[in-house]
């Protein structure tokens, strides 16, 4: 015997929380190579790496996003951030079904590929 399932619009509605956007375009952003992660540091205790931060606003069907990254230095900064644009938009679209209306990169730390000899 088989069940009959309702018609679609009568099945629900299915909601996903920007905080989950948001944690979709970091994982994205981090994944692009030439991406870096920076030490956190709060009162200068170490406390870890950390990748991209992202801020998700926007209403329906439409997110704009803010990503706040580091880049690997030396390298280009065009390549790399249109690279972050498109994986990013891609990710969210195909994963959350969200329309990325905007999509903002500030990139707020340069980190050189060899480490410093004095810290």
């Amino acid at each position: 015997m088989t069940v009959a399932l309702p018609e679609p619009e009568e099945r629900g509605t299915l909601s996903i929380a920007h905080s989950v956007v948001r944690k979709v375009a970091q994982r994205a952003a981090d994944q692009v190579p030439g991406t870096a992660r920076v030490e956190r540091k709060v009162a200068g205790l170490g406390l870890g790496e950390q990748g991209s931060n992202a801020a998700v606003s926007g209403h329906g069907n439409d997110v704009d996003l803010k990503l706040d990254l580091a880049l690997h230095y030396p390298g280009s900064v065009r390549d790399v951030v249109a690279r972050v644009r498109e994986k990013v938009a891609g990710e969210v679209e195909h994963i959350t079904s969200y329309h990325v209306r905007a999509l903002d990169v500030t990139v707020s730390a340069l980190v050189p590929d060899v480490a410093p000899r004095v810290r």
